[in-house]
């Protein structure tokens, strides 16, 4: 972008900024408030009702600072004035999402907020949005990690956002060019992140809609076809045969071998060690260590039926180990090809038949063989059962290629959104006369 730094600056006196430009100052937050620190009002949500006052909850905020569109409200008689939001408050919160913030602006509604955040009014509504953008920045994060820790949980309360030190342009409107410049630049890449985002969309609805169409439907177009009979097949090739899914898979009863390492059932990776989940991750699980001989074994290329696979498919093995009981393990028939399977128990359609032989959502009861028993598959011929596993890898590893490089592209440009913030609201660049220079 080309643009030069302040022309002098000065040492500054807060322990992460080098220096400052030498027209700002040096100073903390509860000195730039016209009034004291106030936290927001503690209500249950008995009280929530579908008009009278907006009530600003924590989860109300995303990481942009905007609104949801969808809130909660308060009567009237239970808000007092004290707690109305008014134009330029400055909100953060304290406990949950720590440090996400939002300025209000005026609208013909009225607004008050929720426990876990607190407020700032600052006289001059620039130095809100100075703040606000300033609690974007790595700077202030490091600040939240040594100031926010209490026991086991992140909780920073009024008063230490109150102590924060900041630095800020003396001139009322150079805050606002500072502002004026990041709004701009901002919603130019956050149109490029959206644009991103929804090609990824795309991306994943085709990859569903393409496995569901393949394992339904086979890969030859002009193949004559036949009605199966079965509702979630539909239409299929008129060569395929209906199966009943307990010809094709059954039960593994064997109970934990002595060595098995102990698995983890995942939507996200299938049924793996749970050293390798933990590795994933990045996050330690509990692990089980009484009663292990009553864990079931499992073996590579397995399925895992569990509470969750109305959701997203049977799981498949890739680890031999054991895991919980209350999972039941199905053994594939000669007649499977494990690869086809996989595909085809994360289809779309096979998941709504799944969901639709039992009411356990709302029974609380667990899948079981008897669920899957219920659904009728296809059989299909090996070869072809291996050309269509083959066909939808080569063309999902395509589609995950570009999801990915689509991925990268986002986080790359956070990373450029987060360091253009930093640098402009820590006076490591010059804006004041962006626009200008935009505008000539």
């Amino acid at each position: 972008m080309g643009i030069n730094p302040y022309p002098k600056y000065k040492i500054s006196k807060i322990d992460w900024i080098n220096s400052v430009p030498e027209n700002w100052i040096e100073t903390k937050v509860k000195f730039l408030s016209a009034t004291p620190v106030q936290y927001g009002l503690n209500i249950s949500g008995e009280h929530y009702s579908q008009e009278g006052i907006r009530f600003i909850r924590t989860t109300d905020i995303d990481d942009l600072g905007n609104l949801s569109e969808e809130g909660v409200y308060l009567p009237k008689q239970l808000v007092p004035k004290e707690y109305l939001l008014r134009r330029g408050d400055f909100l953060i919160s304290r406990s949950g999402t720590v440090g996400r913030a939002y300025v209000h602006l005026p609208t013909k509604n009225q607004f008050s907020y929720a426990g876990y955040l607190v407020r700032f009014t600052f006289a001059d509504p620039s130095y809100a949005r100075f703040l606000y953008y300033f609690t974007k920045t790595t700077t202030f994060f490091a600040w939240l990690e040594s100031s926010g820790f209490e026991s086991t949980i992140i909780n920073v309360n009024g008063q230490k956002y109150a102590n924060l030190p900041l630095a800020t342009p003396i001139d009322r409107k150079e805050r606002i060019a500072i502002a004026d410049f990041l709004d701009q630049e901002t919603a130019i890449i956050d149109t490029l992140i959206a644009k991103k985002q929804e090609l990824i969309e795309r991306l994943q609805e085709k990859r569903t809609a393409l496995i569901s169409h393949t394992v339904t439907k086979g890969l030859d177009p002009t193949a004559p076809m036949k009605d199966s009979g079965i509702e979630w097949l539909g239409q299929i090739p008129a060569h395929w045969e209906i199966s009943r899914s307990k010809w094709l898979f059954t039960v593994r009863t064997e109970r934990a071998r002595p060595d098995d390492i102990q698995l983890s059932a995942t939507q996200a990776y299938g049924v793996i060690s749970q050293e390798e989940f933990m590795h994933r991750e990045g996050r330690r699980v509990t692990q089980i260590t009484q009663h292990l001989d009553k864990r079931r074994h499992v073996e590579i290329d397995d399925f895992v039926i569990s509470m969750r696979s109305f959701q997203g498919g049977l799981e498949r093995a890739w680890e031999t180990g054991c895991i919980r009981s209350s999972y039941v393990v199905l053994q594939p028939s000669s007649q499977v090809v494990v690869d086809f399977f996989t595909y085809l128990f994360k289809s779309i359609r096979y998941i709504q038949a799944l969901r639709s032989t039992s009411n356990f959502l709302r029974d609380g009861q667990d899948m079981n063989f008897n669920n899957f028993s219920l659904v009728d598959l296809p059989m299909i011929p090996l070869s072809e059962q291996k050309e269509i596993a083959a066909f939808l890898d080569e063309e999902t590893r395509k589609i995950d290629a570009l999801v990915e490089k689509s991925n990268q592209f986002i986080e790359l440009l956070k990373e450029y959104r987060t360091a253009l913030i930093s640098a402009a609201v820590t006076g490591k660049i010059d804006v004041r006369n962006h626009a200008q220079a935009e505008g000539s």
